[in-house]
């Protein structure tokens, strides 16, 4: 079974990916209306040997860019070559998985500085006072 490693700990088979080819478009001579380089790949991440964890945050931060029907899809044309096209898509998707792999660091709460306070504060109340001067005084005496 060939395999196709994100890093250490995660891995993907390769028989979850399934490959179609088109032509590209753009510039490229007499050759570019022959050749099928462009390579789109197709992939159910719900339905992958992901593990459960690294499943589930990929399914919520990329739930934008699935099909309707489940299936993520990504395309590549940047290369003359369909094999290099093929492993810029595979390469794609690792950079994908990867950046959902770890679990995300959880928030320590802070407080701010006292000086940061006390800047803050100060800033409101030049703030305040610079529009109380700007608005007209009334004299009752005349």
């Amino acid at each position: 079974m060939n395999r196709i490693y994100i890093n250490e700990k995660v891995a993907l088979d390769a028989a979850e990916l399934s490959f179609t080819f088109a032509r590209s478009g753009g510039p490229g001579g007499q050759n570019v209306n022959k050749v099928c380089s462009k390579a789109v790949l197709r992939w159910y991440p719900a339905a992958s040997s992901l593990p459960y964890d690294v499943k589930a945050r990929f399914l919520s931060r990329y739930a934008s860019r699935l099909t309707t029907g489940g299936e993520m899809v990504i395309a590549s044309q940047r290369f003359a070559s369909q094999g290099s096209n093929q492993q810029d898509c595979i390469d794609k998707l690792r950079e994908l998985i990867l950046a959902v792999s770890e679990p995300p660091l959880p928030r320590r709460a802070t407080r701010p500085t006292y000086s940061s306070v006390q800047d803050r504060l100060q800033s409101k109340g030049k703030t305040s006072s610079k529009k109380q001067n700007r608005s007209k005084r009334i004299n009752l005496d005349d």
